[in-house]
This record gives structure tokens, C-alpha cells and sequence, in this order.
């Protein structure tokens, strides 16, 4: 029988854009490597751009590094108990030996397995769009791209560490995986993983979350995965916040304790998260790996780049080979990291030696954080729940190489709303943060009359997250007022044996 083909458009098409040209002229067959193992028959990989040169942007077949080229290395985590720097043993009964070699490593540059790529080709490459009727909608000068990465099978960049953690688990023999869940797309991504390899998950979705997004729990469940709202009554830290609070609507915080607990106390079963690590951001480079490329087959450079930032790894998934291209000398770019105000670790919070987790069990990361029990307000509707801020990012951040705003979460739905109304897709709550700075930033063109090239992360699709569009279309939406006091009270409990 002969191989099946994968049919590759490369740079020839754009779908937002006016006039759309589907064109075939530019287009490459080629035949399927060996070693790749396709589930039917052929796929149709689209990556997009305007105006764009017709060559086929390839899959990543590495993983990039940020810290090998940081003068300044990033401070380690600490023992919860001892307050020494980690040790590769201290994570072993969390993580499997590659992913612990991956988050302490500053090699440059990690292989991807090709049974890792072999999945990836099932969504990647991810198209970069211009934004044209945006552009239009908002009369600027400015060129709005926007890099897409909702057509994974669940649905959000996630997938693309998910893949990895869970393969990397199966290879060392492991049998289940236990988690956390905020709006759903992790637990989601991670089930999606588990089902492809055969390992059983276990989620522990944020209890507001659960409520409000039925159809995340179900996917989760048609994927093969436990669901517990958290806190649950399964774990003693779940137990413990019950008591406290039978209501709460639960935090990212919460949840990790729940899934932390498990994980440590089973040896066949191991811990999975969907940000903040090393390990997770490196495999999200992906994205900013494939869209450099992309920027350069169309003959662009961005002058800004802008992405939400919960835990971080999308935001560094897409800005990290940037930050290397731009510590080299090459570009030049303006980076913008868009918190939510309800929950701004990196505007408000402190950069020190917290807890990644509510119940302490968790290593001490020096980061920007909001105090490891902070509970945002259940009603905030635009996801980015995490009290903290990737380690990495925070460290970044600290040097200098990135800015952060807030905007509060009604902006940040008006924004997806011209969003969808213009370029057809609705956004997930994640990335309307990024949208919103990127409509102030085509604003401020229009004012200026400068042309910049402006670069934007979108994470996901929000097909499941409609209830928070319906409270912004029906007008009982608000903002958040921030909590200086709450704040404080949180802060107030970070440790203060380590600076």
C-alpha cells in the first residue's frame, strides 16, 4: 500500500482577511515519514498569513531553552520543609526523571520526541492570521497577527505540553496522572493526552468553574477522566477548606494541594500541571518557534507583542524565542504580559519565595505573587485565576525584558466581542486580555499614524465559556473592585524565612 500524503498550503492563505483566496498554486505534496502513524487518511496542515511567501512552515523538532541564554540565571526552588534548593529526588515522587532533568536543565535546546511530533501534526503548525477586519473595524495603521492556537483537539495551546508530560509518563511506566483545573482547558488538554497514551487522569477542577462550565467537565469525562469539583471531600486539604468555608468557589491554589496530595501519596500515580514549571513553558516554545518563522516567510518583524499571562505558558510559549532573537541583537520588539485586575500577580503582587499551592506542600518559587491563599472573586469571568506567576516570566520581568498590564474584565469582553464580530472566532476569557491591549495599542496607532507591526497570543477558542459572554451581552458583567486589604491579608502569610 503506498504512504499517505500530507497535503502542505504553507504560507498562501488567509482566512480574516477580505477577499479570501483559497489558493492550491503554492501548494507541496510530500510523502509521510515512517515513522509517523496517521489515524486516517490524509491531514491538511494551514498555516496562514496575508500576503504571505509561499513556503511551508515545518514543525518544531526542539523545544527552546530561555535560561541557557540569561546572564542571570533564575533563582531555584526551595524544600517546603528545609528551605534548600530542590533536589532532583525531592521532585521524584511528583514528576517522571525527564521532565525533572527538563525543568533544571540550560541546554539550549530539547529534542522532541517523534512520538510527540507525531501527535503535534494533528494541529501543528498553528496558522498566524492577520487580523485585517479588525485593522478595519478599529481604522489604524496598525498589522494586527494573531498566532491560533484553538484548533487542538481540546481546544487551547495546552495540548502542547500535555502531549509531552503525558508521553514522558507512559515511558516510565507510570499508570495514572492526577491534576488541576481552572477554566477547564487543562484538565481537558491532559485527558485528550491520557486517552491517546493509555493512562488513567484524575482532575481536580476549581469548584466556580465546575458550576459555570458543564460541557469542560464532560469533555474531560468523554476523554476517559475522573472529575472532582474542588475543594473536594476526597482529600484532607480539600477536607480542611470545606470546613472552613463549605461554600467556596475553590482556587487554582486549592486544587493543586488536592492533585499534589494524591500524587504524593500513590506510588504509581504522578502529578501533571498545565503552567507555571520550567518544563511546561519550555514545551510551549513551539509556538514562538513556528511564528518567527512565519513572520519571516511574510517579510514582517513585530514591533510589539502581546499575550495574557495566568501562569504564564502561553505567554512564554509564543515570547520566549523572541526574547532570544531580541537578546541576540536581531529585533527589537516591545513585549506586553495582560493580567486580569481581579487577579494581577505581576502589578500588584510581591516578588519573593512562595508556596505554588494553598496547603504549603508544594517547592517555594521565588515569584510574583499574591499569597499562595489568595481566592479570586468567583464572579471574575475572564479566567487567569493563579495567585502567582511563573518563576521564569517573574524572573524575566525582573530584568527588564517584558511590561505588564491589568485591565478589568468588562474591556477585556468588549474587546472580544469586535473581535468575533470582525474576524469570525470567539476567544476564549484567557486570551480577551490580550486583545484588549492590543485594541489600546492599534488605538494609539490611529492617534500617531505609525504602521507597527503588532503580534498577539490566542490561546483558544471559547465555545465552552459562552455563559461569561451571555452575562457581558446581557449587561450584569462588572468589574472588580481590587481589594488592597484582601491583598494584604494574603501577602501577610507568604513565608518569611527566605527573602
Amino acid at each position: 500500500m503506498a504512504q499517505p500524503l500530507i497535503f502542505s498550503t504553507g504560507l498562501c492563505s488567509n482566512f480574516s482577511g477580505e477577499g479570501v483566496e483559497k489558493r492550491l498554486s503554492c501548494s507541496k505534496w510530500k510523502k509521510t515519514p515512517s515513522h509517523l502513524k496517521l489515524s486516517s487518511c490524509s491531514r491538511l496542515n494551514i498555516t496562514a498569513g496575508y500576503n504571505a511567501h509561499p513556503q511551508a512552515i515545518d514543525i518544531p523538532h526542539q523545544w527552546y531553552n530561555l535560561i541557557a541564554d540569561l546572564s542571570i540565571k533564575p533563582p531555584p526552588p526551595l524544600h517546603p520543609q528545609t528551605f534548600q534548593p530542590v533536589k532532583p529526588e525531592d521532585l521524584s515522587p511528583l514528576f517522571p526523571d525527564e521532565l525533572i532533568k527538563q525543568e533544571a536543565t540550560n541546554d539550549r535546546f530539547i529534542d522532541i520526541p517523534d512520538e510527540v511530533i507525531d501527535v503535534y501534526r494533528l494541529w501543528r503548525p498553528t496558522p498566524l492570521i492577520r487580523a485585517k477586519r479588525l485593522e478595519k473595524l478599529l481604522d489604524t495603521p496598525a498589522r494586527i497577527y494573531y498566532k491560533y492556537e484553538g484548533g487542538s483537539p481540546a481546544g487551547s495551546h495546552k495540548a502542547n505540553t500535555s502531549v509531552p508530560q503525558v508521553w514522558y509518563n507512559a515511558q516510565q511506566g507510570v499508570k495514572n496522572v492526577v491534576t488541576e483545573t481552572g477554566a477547564g482547558q487543562w484538565g481537558s488538554a491532559l485527558a485528550f493526552a491520557c486517552s491517546l497514551f493509555g493512562l488513567d487522569c484524575e482532575v481536580w477542577q476549581v469548584r466556580a468553574s465546575y458550576d459555570q462550565k458543564p460541557y469542560r467537565r464532560l469533555m474531560m469525562q468523554t476523554w476517559g477522566a475522573k472529575v472532582h469539583p474542588s475543594p473536594s471531600d476526597v482529600t484532607q486539604s480539600g477536607q480542611k477548606i470545606l470546613q472552613l468555608d463549605p461554600l467556596s468557589p475553590g482556587s487554582l491554589g486549592i486544587a493543586i494541594s488536592e492533585a499534589v496530595e494524591v500524587a504524593a501519596a500513590n506510588a504509581d500515580t504522578k502529578y501533571c500541571l498545565g503552567s507555571v514549571l520550567n518544563h511546561v513553558l519550555l514545551h510551549q516554545t513551539v509556538i514562538g518557534e513556528e511564528c518567527i518563522k512565519q513572520m519571516e516567510a511574510i517579510g514582517e518583524t513585530p514591533d510589539l507583542i502581546v499575550g495574557c499571562t495566568g501562569g504564564g505558558s502561553n505567554f512564554a510559549g509564543l515570547a520566549f524565542p523572541f526574547i532570544r532573537e531580541k537578546l541576540s541583537g536581531k529585533i527589537n520588539p516591545h513585549i506586553i504580559a495582560v493580567e486580569p485586575t481581579a487577579c494581577p500577580s505581576l502589578t500588584k503582587g510581591v516578588y519573593a519565595y512562595d508556596f505554588g499551592d494553598t496547603a504549603g506542600m508544594t517547592p517555594l518559587m521565588k515569584m510574583h505573587t499574591l499569597g499562595h491563599d489568595f481566592i479570586p472573586d468567583p464572579i471574575h469571568a475572564g479566567g487567569l485565576r493563579y495567585h502567582g506567576m511563573a518563576p521564569l516570566i517573574s524572573h524575566v520581568y525582573e530584568l527588564g525584558y517584558m511590561e505588564a498590564v491589568a485591565i478589568p474584565q468588562t474591556e477585556c469582553f468588549q474587546g472580544a466581542i469586535q473581535f468575533a464580530r470582525s474576524e469570525g472566532l470567539i476567544p476564549a476569557p484567557e486570551p480577551t486580555h490580550a486583545i484588549a491591549a492590543t485594541i489600546r495599542e492599534a488605538l494609539k496607532c490611529r492617534e500617531t499614524g505609525e504602521s507597527k507591526a503588532i503580534l498577539m497570543a490566542m490561546c483558544g477558542h471559547g465555545h465552552f465559556d459562552l455563559p461569561a459572554y451571555e452575562k457581558y451581552l446581557q449587561g450584569s458583567m462588572v468589574d472588580l473592585s481590587f481589594s488592597e486589604d484582601k491583598i494584604r491579608e494574603s501577602l501577610a502569610k507568604i513565608p518569611q524565612l527566605v527573602s
